[in-house]
């Protein structure tokens, strides 16, 4: 009859046993010797081999060979990986493979093939093994019951701590950073003195991970909570430093990088991120590594900022990387999550049982061997007797029975007797049994005292660590700050200067220093401005500092939001940077209009302002969360763009001024608050093709006047009081009188006596001068006064205005 098997359980058994045979045979390490079974049986074999650091090198194959063969019932290639790990000075802390040849690079190069490179044991690893033949651990049988293989190595060295590991096992992993030896050391005896130590104690020991590549670490509350609950994070940064060269240049040279970073890997994504202007003012990258460390070399443009290119590198590059520490290892046969005071005590319980097995092997041996002594020093003191008794006796059986009926001895002893040769009969060799036997009284009464005093057993622990730590430790490689990684915002490196941010019609972008633009005089032909191609102008020109938001509205209707630094700053005769470079704009999209704030909150409102004459207010904590793909601002209605965006206060009236030269004015609260996604309501009639070309507001202070700026270079100064307040859709009134000389309306803005203004000519000059110098005109309906005098097909393409300005004034002056 055929039994019947619920799959369920079958299928749980099975993958039970599975996810056990993983974790404590492949992935997770003992807590005693910190290895895996592959690299355990790595180390048995090359003792077998005989394969140690005072020998000549031997094939890797033929370790690896030996390890399959012998041990480990997987692949080669699986054996020669772990074999060529343990190699890397820049993957273990302490190396506990000496390896000849090539042994791949941090540059993630692979090894060479097994048969061409050759190890053996590093000294270290001699710690490892040590009085493994003194029944010092269980052996178990190998996978095909021929040989015994050891459970665990009787090491002195707390190596899962030292050299750390990583493994992801069935449901679990672990991840486990390297340390200093002679700081794990130093906290090793301190638990061993004082067994009821805090963590905080040892942690005044064990300062912080330590790993081979160096770097620096930043160990806060995360290493804090790595080495309480055996869970944390902590943060890795490469070491760099800045050289200074001739003709006032410099170069940022990294010389450390974080642990387990491929170097190549490292000068390519930077590589990218200077081709995608990502990170500007690098000129040149170079690797210049060699067997003496790290150099990776960045030449920096002249006047560039060290800091500000580093910090960026270390928020775009794996410069700096996070480490998340997972101290899971097998506890007698059970996968634990330990604290570094358990890991410590295992090692030290570990440490413990060897050197008690140990001794007890010793005193054993020793024991017996006193027990022959005895025999002999019988037999040399009644030595012609004993010749007797072995002349007369018939056979060597016989002989020994006679000797131990006479003088009382045991077979071993009668044996012994038996076997000396004549030489140990000598009066030198006499007495150095003698001194033997009371040798072996003396190890004896030592080895007892071992297993009887917890203090004498304690003391030989302390001080074969501490031969350890005199013989194998080095200095610490990473530097430990006992904090977190604030990180440092770009913007605390960057001026809040004040800055002219200019955009030409075809979209290229810069940002330009206001220091570069000087006061004149009105009438000036002002001073070269930005170099575009024929065919382009600049459209929106505009005011800002560093820091503050940058909000770009498209004609679309959509808005972008980066910080004003962000543009690529150029000169004052600089093509700029194209905003396709910046920004994801659709085909036949551009920037409308752009404007500048600091932060954007509940209570402040945007006024949205189409060319065809509609209004929306909306607040701005709406337009708070700016995807890098861009918001929808405000919904246009067919053949209708968005013309400008402004702050308003509810409280202020609204003047909206159009290209054929009428105006109209009226209460922002004829406008109510609307959502996001809406189209808003009518601002102005308009007439024909006529356009809005401005919105401005009253509640700018005491900017009581109304500056209107014509294509041809004319500007009419008025009292707002000549615009009486009118409801919300009206025609509106008459701005300015137009003329072929004047040309169209091209904007408006509120001003007074302490302002400047800046113009920018579709011929690329720029002007500045002072708001006192135009005239103020009595009369609403004039075409106003000449502001700048233009070449013939020139025109005024756009101005802005500067307030309270500070330069001194110069003199006109053409570039």
């Amino acid at each position: 009859m055929t039994n019947t098997i619920s799959i369920e359980s079958e299928l749980k058994k099975s993958y039970l046993e599975y996810s056990l045979s993983v974790i404590i045979g492949r992935a997770i390490p003992d807590v005693r010797d910190g290895l895996k079974p592959v690299h355990r049986r790595i180390m048995f074999a090359q003792h077998d081999l005989g394969n140690s650091y005072n020998r000549a090198y031997k094939k890797s194959a033929r370790v690896v060979g030996d390890v399959i063969g012998k041990y480990h019932p997987h692949g080669d290639s699986a054996v020669y990986d772990a074999l060529v790990r343990m190699a890397q000075d820049f993957s273990m802390r302490d190396p506990l493979v000496d390896g000849q040849g090539n042994f791949g690079s941090i540059d993630g190069d692979a090894a060479a093939a097994m048969r061409y490179t050759e190890v053996r044991m590093a000294r270290l690893a001699s710690e490892f093994l040590a009085d493994i033949d003194k029944n010092t651990v269980d052996f178990r049988p190998n996978y095909d019951n021929t040989l015994q293989e050891p459970v665990v190595l009787p090491t002195k060295v707390p190596n899962l701590l030292l050299n750390g590991t990583a493994g992801i096992a069935v449901g679990m992993a672990t991840n486990i950073p390297p340390h200093n030896l002679g700081e794990l050391i130093g906290g090793t005896i301190h638990l061993l003195d004082n067994p009821g130590c805090t963590i905080a104690d040892l942690m005044g020991f064990i300062k912080g991970p330590d790993f081979p590549t160096g770097a620096t670490i930043f160990g806060g509350q995360g290493l804090v909570d790595a080495y309480t609950s055996g869970r944390g994070s902590i943060k890795i940064r490469g070491v760099m430093e800045v050289e200074e060269k001739k003709g006032n240049r410099q170069s940022i040279v990294v010389r450390e990088i974080p642990y387990a970073v491929n170097k190549s890997t490292l000068v390519e994504k930077i590589a990218q991120l200077v081709n995608d202007k990502r990170i500007e003012g690098i000129t040149d990258l170079r690797d210049e590594s060699d067997r003496n460390g790290i150099r990776i070399v960045m030449d920096l443009k002249r006047g560039s900022i060290p800091d500000i290119i580093i910090n960026q590198l270390y928020k775009f590059t794996p410069l700096e990387t996070s480490f998340g520490i997972n101290m899971m290892a097998v506890v007698k046969n059970r996968p634990m999550l330990l604290n570094i005071k358990e890991v410590l005590s295992y090692f030290l319980d570990h440490r413990r049982e060897v050197i008690i097995r140990r001794t007890k092997f010793d005193l054993d041996k020793a024991e017996k061997r006193v027990h022959i002594l005895e025999g002999l020093r019988i037999a040399v003191d009644n030595i012609d007797e004993v010749v007797k008794i072995i002349r007369a006796s018939a056979s060597a059986v016989e002989a020994k029975a006679n000797l131990m009926e006479r003088f009382e001895l045991s077979e071993i002893q009668a044996q012994a007797i038996l076997d000396m040769r004549l030489q140990r009969l000598t009066g030198l060799e006499r007495e150095k049994l003698m001194e033997e036997y009371a040798e072996l009284l003396k190890r004896i009464e030592y080895f007892k005292s071992i297993l009887e005093n917890e203090d004498v057993l304690k003391g030989v622990i302390r001080d074969e660590l501490m031969e350890v730590d005199k013989t194998y430790t080095t200095p610490r490689k990473s530097e430990l700050l006992r904090h977190d990684l604030d990180s440092i915002d770009i913007e605390d490196l960057i001026a809040d200067d004040e800055a002219v941010i200019t955009l030409s019609r075809r979209g290229y972008i810069k940002r330009t220093p206001l220091t570069n633009y000087q006061a004149q005089r009105r009438g000036g032909k002002g001073i070269s401005g930005v170099q575009t191609s024929d065919g382009d102008f600049i459209q929106n020109f505009m005011l800002t500092t560093n820091h503050k938001w940058l909000l770009l509205f498209t004609n679309f209707g959509k808005m972008f939001k980066i910080k004003a630094h962000q543009v690529p700053e150029g000169s004052r005769y600089a093509k700029g940077a194209h905003i396709a470079n910046l920004l994801p704009l659709d085909k036949d999209e551009h920037i409308a209009t752009a404007m500048s704030l600091q932060d954007m909150s509940s209570e402040r409102f945007f006024l949205f302002v189409t060319k065809r004459g509609m209004i929306k207010r909306s607040p701005m904590d709406l337009y708070q969360n700016c995807r890098t793909t861009g918001l929808k601002a405000v919904n246009l209605k067919e053949g209708d763009e968005l013309m400008g965006v402004q702050e308003v206060n509810p409280d202020a009236d609204c003047i909206l001024a159009t290209r054929n030269g009428t105006a109209i004015r009226f209460n922002i609260r004829d406008a109510r608050p609307m959502g996001r996604v809406t189209a808003g309501v009518k601002g102005i009639s308009l007439r024909g093709d006529d356009e809005v070309v401005s919105a401005v507001t009253t509640s700018d202070g005491e900017r009581f006047e109304l500056l209107t700026v014509s294509e041809g270079g004319f500007g009419k100064r008025t009292h707002i009081e000549q615009y009486r307040i009118q409801s919300r859709g009206g025609k509106g009134i008459l701005n300015m009188r137009l003329t072929d000389k004047t040309g169209s309306v091209i904007g408006a803005c509120l001003v007074n006596d302490t302002d400047d203004i800046i113009l920018l000519t579709s011929g690329n000059k720029i002007i500045r001068m002072k708001v006192e110098e135009i005239s103020l005109t009595r009369g609403r309906a004039t075409q106003g006064v000449r502001l700048v005098r233009m070449d013939e097909d020139v025109n005024v393409a756009g101005f802005d205005l500067v307030m309270d300005p500070t330069e001194t004034e110069e003199e006109d002056t053409e570039d």
